[in-house]
């Protein structure tokens, strides 16, 4: 930028010219639908050979959609934005028209059917390493489904999560029963499911013995709070008992804190079981009065009743004593879910539990949910529209330390990169 006239105000004596520049930085983001044009090179041979044909064109670059005009990018978009940012189909085709693309419902809708396909090996790979794994969280939430089904009345289905220490994954079914975390599961061997206390749970760690159920503090406080808020005259002795559980939470997270030190942690751990034998007391003894209401007396039964599945992470420090990590693994769903109600068809509904399995895996590594889709979409398109025959490179646990670093990395524009149509 220069000044119009460089001169002094006063006497008009023109300005010298000083070296350098004052320099600042201003953020723009500029967003914008182009059309590649690809330009393939033709020849005619020059030979009488009878095997060559007459005019020969340069091979057309790799698609992701076989003869699909949209490119790679925009495909990166479509799925970050619906399954990633829970933005409804609609309100996502007029964003686009905005910028220039217009593409119809039908358009958008028949490509991400063809698209599925190529994520269910990685689907698969996240099951594997699922059930490799012996601790997991669980949790469900409603998912609507806008088809009719043979015995079944209504459209809503259910969304459940299981989340290990390296994969979330995501299953959609119609029923909340049992057969869910069975069919999940039900092939371990043995360990912990982090879970609130639906009977569902329940009904799968008796039919598989090697298999604890850890109950959710959370859910616990939950109780008595809501308790606080429903009967006032119960308040104050509620929010006492909401005390001695925000305790049990100080206690474990300081005797966490001190597991590089014996001598600490076994003070630590000592500190939380006399806290836990006072409860259990406590309870007892409150059961015991005949003065005590119904309302409060249900609080108590029912935490008599999961006393042990609350208490397991006691003896097993590495189970946190809540289940707010599948709490918020269900969360970015449950967004989209409200924005645009569920899925319209079986496979779309498959669809979005698979993108979410993948994507929130993706983001529990810290890895740029762009770069990676990115680079999986190019290895995809590379392949003649199929998976990449060796999945390692794309699966963070597959990786090694410069992949992983790279994955995290905000990747640069990939626009014809590796000859492959990004327009």
């Amino acid at each position: 930028m220069e000044i119009d006239s460089p001169q002094c105000p006063s006497c008009g004596l023109g300005f010298a010219d000083f070296p350098g520049s004052e320099d600042s930085e201003v953020l723009e983001i500029e967003v914008r639908a182009y059309r590649r044009v690809i330009r393939r090179r033709r020849y005619r041979k020059t030979c009488a050979g009878k095997s060559t044909p007459g005019i020969i064109t340069a091979p057309p670059p790799a698609r992701l959609i076989e003869r699909g005009k949209c490119g790679i990018s925009v495909w990166l978009h479509l799925l970050l934005s619906k399954f990633l940012y829970g933005q409804p189909t609609h309100r996502l085709l007029q964003d686009l028209a905005d910028c220039g693309l217009t593409l119809s419902a039908g358009t958008l809708t028949g490509g991400l059917q063809a698209l599925a396909p190529l994520f269910e090996p990685l689907e698969a790979a996240l099951l594997t390493r699922l059930r490799r794994e012996t601790h997991w969280h669980a949790d469900e939430t409603r998912w609507q489904v806008f088809i009719d089904v043979e015995g079944k009345i209504g459209h809503r289905w259910y969304l459940w999560v299981f989340q290990s220490s390296s994969v979330i994954h995501y299953v959609l079914d119609p029923t909340r029963s049992a057969k869910v975390p069975i069919a999940e599961l039900g092939e371990v061997s043995g360990g912990k499911v982090s879970c609130d206390r639906y009977a569902a749970y329940k009904k799968f760690a008796k039919q598989h013995t090697t298999v604890i159920l850890a109950y959710c503090w959370t859910h616990q406080r939950r109780d008595f709070l809501e308790l606080a808020n429903a009967h006032p005259d119960l308040r104050a002795w509620a929010l006492v008992w909401v005390e001695r559980i925000g305790e049990l939470y100080h206690l474990n997270a300081r005797r966490l804190d001190r597991q590089s030190d014996a001598a600490a942690y076994a003070a630590g751990d000592q500190s939380l079981r006399h806290a836990i034998e006072r409860m259990a007391a406590r309870r007892d003894a409150e059961l015991a009065e005949s003065s005590l209401k119904t309302a409060a007396l249900k609080v108590l039964q029912s935490m008599t009743r999961h006393w042990s599945g609350s208490t397991v992470f006691v003896d097993h420090p590495e189970v946190p004593m809540g289940n707010n990590a599948a709490e918020r693994a269900i969360r970015p769903p449950v967004i989209g879910r409200k924005n645009f109600y569920g899925s319209g068809s079986r496979w779309s509904g498959e669809l979005a539990a698979t993108m979410f399995s993948v994507l929130m895996t993706v983001k529990h590594w810290g890895i740029n949910s762009r770069t990676w889709l990115n680079a999986y979409l190019q290895a995809c398109a590379a392949n003649g529209n199929q998976p990449p025959a060796e999945l390692s490179a794309f699966l963070p646990w597959g990786m090694d330390a410069k992949g992983l670093a790279a994955m995290r990395r905000v990747a640069p524009d990939h626009a014809g990169a590796a000859g492959i149509d990004s327009s």
